[in-house]
């Protein structure tokens, strides 16, 4: 099941295209986890505490893309996705961490985990390497995918709300706020690719995108085998 994009638009497309990793990825055990609420709570501290850390690298490449937009109007919808993530997403993520006895101060003096490293220092440098594009794909597989996530999470039969604390989690994404953000994201996609010769660059997306996705798997997996 599909819960974002509609088919036809770049974003679905590279999703088909990286079927395996993406499925990998959106129906991670962790996600299972998250859904019934039976994940571990070890697992759930690991990976909010190293969120904290990949949100900052992810605000980061949001910078990178407002450099490297050429119209005002990307620019603006780049700058206000960096807005999200600076000053909503991980205020929220701080507020949720707090209900979970974990300070601001703890994140910010933990060691990044190599999974967070590959992956954010991955989409910085295809920013870097390549064009705004090749960006914007590379971060794709998170915004968007945490809008799919969220909607599959909320659609599925296993899931438990009344006595499931991962609930506020999902909610969270599943929000018409993180929605909007979601869909936006896929309609600047839809507008990059056409200026700047997706068709003849689908390969090398694909490739990128297919990458994001195994890196956000391993990501759940680090917060998986937390011990």
């Amino acid at each position: 099941m599909d819960a974002v994009a509609a088919p036809g638009t770049l974003f679905a497309r590279l999703r088909d295209a990286a079927r395996p990793s993406w499925e990998a990825y959106v129906a991670h055990p962790f996600v299972r986890g998250l859904t019934d609420g039976s994940l571990p709570e070890l697992a759930f501290r690991r990976y909010l505490t190293q969120d904290y850390l990949f949100l900052i690298h992810f605000a980061r490449a949001y910078g990178l893309a407002v450099v490297k937009h050429a119209t005002l109007a990307d620019m603006r919808g780049a700058a206000a996705t960096l807005d999200a993530l600076l000053n909503h997403e991980m205020r929220l993520h701080v507020q949720f961490c707090a209900d979970w006895g974990i300070t601001e101060a703890a994140m910010e003096a933990e060691a990044e985990a190599e999974e967070t490293m590959a992956y954010t220092r991955y989409v910085l440098e295809r920013g870097l390497a390549g064009d705004v594009l090749d960006l914007e794909v590379a971060l794709a597989p998170c915004v968007i995918g945490y809008a799919e996530i969220s909607a599959r999470m909320t659609a599925d039969p296993a899931l438990r709300r009344e006595g499931n604390r991962y609930d506020a989690w999902r909610a969270m994404y599943a929000g018409e706020e993180f929605q909007g953000i979601a869909a936006e994201a896929i309609a600047r996609l839809d507008r990059l690719g056409a200026a700047r010769g997706a068709e003849a660059r689908f390969p090398l997306l694909a490739r990128t995108f297919d990458e994001a996705c195994r890196l956000e798997a391993r990501f759940w997996q680090m917060g998986l085998d937390a011990r």
